[in-house]
C-alpha cells in the first residue's frame, strides 16, 4: 500500500543545516509517509546524520546528478507516496502536527494540499511570516501575482506532477507549481497556522536577481507579457513598502 506522503529532501553537503529538517520529520504525529533523501554524492557528514536520525520509512539514494532540479526529477520517479512534499535541507515542518493537518484535508483527493509558511533564520528563530500569503482559494491564475505558496508548503498529488523544466536554473519550482495547478481540479487549504518553517538562506536567496528574471519570463509565458509587465509595477511598489516597514 502506498504511503499518503513522500517527504523528499534533496541534499548535497548539507550536514551543517539538515539536522532541524530531520528532527521535524521524525517528530510528526502522522506517520503515513516515506522519507526519501536524494543526495548528490555528498562528501561531508550529511548521510551520516540521515542514517543516525533513524526515521522510519527512509530511503536514501546517493549519486552524482546534474543539479537541484535534476535531482528533484529523479525523486519524482522514485517516490511512492500519493503526495509529494519537498522539504529542503534547512527547512522544516512548523509543528509536530503539520503533516496530520495536511492528511486531514486529503479525503477529497485534492490536486494540491497547501498552507502558510513562517520564515526562520540560521538560529531557528522565527522572524515572521513569508511576505506572500497563501490564498484560501488557489488556482493556476493565483500565481500570476507571484509564487503565493512556498514550494515546501505545496504538496502535489504525484499522478499530476510533471518533471521540472531543466531550462530554468533557479525558478523551475515556480513553473512546476503552475503546471501542477493547471492539472488540478481543486485544491485544499490547511488553514492559517503555518505548516512549514522556511530557512532564509536557500539557493534562490543566493541568486535572487537571476531567480526574479526567470520568474518574469515564466509569468510572461503563462499570463502574457503586457499583463505581467503591468503587474510588475505593482510588485515594485509592494517591495518598496515592505522595505519601508522594516
Amino acid at each position: 500500500m502506498e504511503p499518503l506522503f513522500s517527504i523528499i529532501t534533496v541534499t548535497w553537503n548539507a550536514g551543517d543545516v539538515i539536522a532541524p529538517t530531520l528532527k521535524s520529520v521524525k517528530e510528526q504525529s502522522c506517520t503515513d509517509y516515506e522519507y526519501l533523501v536524494v543526495d548528490g554524492a555528498s562528501t561531508d557528514h550529511t548521510l551520516q546524520l540521515v542514517n543516525e536520525a533513524n526515521i522510519n520509512g527512509t530511503r536514501i539514494v546517493s549519486e552524482r546528478d546534474n543539479g537541484l532540479y535534476d535531482a528533484m526529477n529523479k525523486a519524482i520517479r522514485l517516490a511512492k507516496g500519493k503526495y509529494l512534499i519537498w522539504m529542503n535541507a534547512g527547512d522544516a515542518f512548523a509543528n509536530a502536527d503539520s503533516l496530520a493537518r495536511m492528511a486531514a484535508v486529503a479525503d477529497s483527493n485534492p490536486g494540491v494540499i497547501y498552507g502558510q509558511t513562517q520564515v526562520v533564520n540560521a538560529e531557528r528563530k522565527v522572524i515572521g511570516m513569508r511576505h506572500l500569503t497563501a490564498p484560501e482559494v488557489l488556482t493556476a491564475d493565483s500565481f500570476k501575482h507571484g509564487m503565493l505558496v512556498c514550494h515546501q508548503a505545496f504538496a502535489a498529488r504525484r499522478d499530476i506532477a510533471p518533471q521540472y523544466d531543466l531550462a530554468y536554473r533557479f525558478s523551475a519550482d515556480y513553473d512546476w507549481c503552475i503546471r501542477v495547478l493547471q492539472q488540478s481540479s481543486h485544491n485544499a487549504y490547511v488553514g492559517d497556522s503555518p505548516i512549514v518553517s522556511f530557512l532564509t538562506d536557500g539557493l534562490t536567496d543566493k541568486h535572487h536577481k537571476a531567480s526574479l528574471k526567470e520568474r518574469y519570463h515564466i509569468m510572461c509565458h503563462y499570463y502574457g507579457t503586457a499583463a505581467t509587465t503591468f503587474r510588475h509595477i505593482g510588485f515594485a511598489f509592494r517591495t518598496l513598502l515592505r522595505k519601508l516597514k522594516r
